[in-house]
């Protein structure tokens, strides 16, 4: 297999790190409503605070995951780092899934955001570097489509197995495609910019050979590749005052990924809907169709990153997303919402998705994979990574608070407001990288022109 069918194919295989990422972040949600009737000794659940530690401890591993993984990625390969949180992605769910007591289950998360910050790092890097420019932003996008597509499959395993509370098999079952990505590892090529920038040019043009469709192509892609490698890949040149341009639009667009409110409802969506009146089975359903939702909103997103542009797309959808959330803060604001209002907060909550998922959460990872110059790629995206989980780990740590101190609907407003300041960031800040390789992104970087 050569060409686009085999780039598709290695995009595909290496997504599966999103998928592991989706289904352990999001089988939480469907978890924390049994863990405490095992895991406290006297049989009472668990209170906000161990449910929040137990949420954002695989937030917590992910902030550490993410940083390692970046040197190492630069230094020993893309490949190699994937393997590693394969092998972590087993070892982690093995370990929640035995957990007996909450702090064995906290670590274990803990081990498992190893894995999913080194995943968020390096999938969306090593895809951007095989893809061609032409099809690079529906590609990398695959990586988001396998993180939703993850959360989707943990709502569907925790609507099936709620009725007997089965978390320790909700957990377990994130094995299958963690062993699934480890056997997949064995025929993907390492990344040909890689290749270059460790002197191996053979190698990198045997690897494009396989990922392109002709020779002439080959070599002109090589050519432009050859003209990056030698810059300096220390974290200093990283934060010279020339690539601050792609620091604050990489790391921007995660932070406004994490608190607009979308991981929000996530983690909490049956916690929050049950507080406020729904049964525990309308709040799995519920989680059940978002994960529907934002499954259909990011395979929009892969059409609408190549054809309408990356930015163009967050800019069109992000003030549907502040509506959908002032709506369903309205629905929620008098407490329990009965009547047409349980309609207008669950229409709230699937709008949010499918206008913030779709736009904001789907770039996320493409911009940050194509704005850093080829020698810091990887301690760029790690910057980017840890962006994300760390305001992830504040919205874990704090959405359940937040709702106790403004109610759901206060809560939900300011993730409205919030979403209009994101709009006015992608305005500001954000360039338009659809058709343009990464090495023409890289010259209009070093040359004053990265927003133009």
């Amino acid at each position: 297999m050569r060409g686009n069918a085999f780039v598709l194919l290695v995009s595909i295989v290496a997504a599966l790190g999103g998928l592991l990422f989706g289904y352990d972040t999001g089988i939480i949600s469907a978890a924390l409503l049994f863990v405490g009737h095992d895991l406290n000794p006297h049989g009472s659940g668990l209170d906000d605070l161990a449910k929040q530690l137990i949420t954002s401890a695989i937030v917590a591993g992910a902030l550490i995951g993410c940083m390692g993984a970046g040197p190492i990625s630069d230094h020993l390969g893309r490949r190699l780092v994937v393997v590693a949180a394969a092998i972590i992605f087993i070892a982690g769910s093995v370990a929640a899934a035995a957990s007996g007591s909450v702090d064995v289950l906290v670590i274990s998360r803990l081990v498992l955001g190893l894995a999913i910050g080194a995943a968020s790092q390096i999938v969306p890097v090593y895809i951007a570097e095989l893809a061609p420019a032409a099809r690079r932003g529906g590609l990398v996008v695959l990586f988001q489509l396998a993180v939703v597509s993850g959360i989707l499959l943990s709502s569907i395993v925790g609507w099936l197995l709620g009725a007997s509370g089965a978390w320790r098999l909700m957990f377990l079952l994130g094995v299958v495609p963690a062993v699934v990505l480890l056997v997949g590892l064995i025929w993907l090529p390492e990344s040909p910019r890689f290749q270059a920038l460790n002197g191996n040019r053979d190698g990198a043009r045997q690897t494009l050979l396989r990922l392109r469709a002709s020779k002439t192509e080959v070599d002109r892609e090589l050519e432009e590749i050859e003209q990056t490698v030698h810059a300096e890949r220390g974290w200093k040149e990283l934060f010279q005052p020339k690539l601050r341009p792609a620091l604050v639009a990489g790391m921007g667009v995660a932070m406004f990924s994490q608190i607009t409110g979308t991981n929000a409802v996530i983690y909490y969506a049956p916690t929050i809907l049950a507080s406020v009146g729904f049964g525990k089975s309308a709040a799995l359903l519920t989680s059940l169709a978002i994960g529907v939702t934002i499954v259909g909103s990011t395979i929009f997103g892969i059409w609408a990153v190549d054809h309408w542009g990356r930015r163009k797309l967050m800019l069109r959808f992000l003030p549907l997303a502040v509506l959908s959330l002032v709506l369903l803060g309205f629905a929620l604001f008098g407490g329990t919402p009965h009547g047409w209002m349980r309609w207008l907060a669950v229409g709230g909550l699937l709008g949010n998705e499918i206008f913030n998922v779709g736009s904001i959460s789907v770039t996320i990872w493409l911009i940050g994979s194509e704005v850093f110059p080829l020698g810091v790629r990887g301690k760029g995206m790690s910057m980017v990574a840890l962006s994300h989980w760390t305001f992830d780990l504040v919205i874990s740590l704090t959405t359940l608070s937040l709702v106790s101190s403004l109610g759901a609907g206060g809560a939900f407003w300011l993730f409205a407001f919030i979403n209009l300041l994101a709009f006015g960031f992608v305005w500001r800040y954000v360039p338009e990288t659809r058709g343009r390789t990464l090495e023409q992104i890289e010259s209009d970087l070093q040359s004053g022109h990265f927003r133009t």
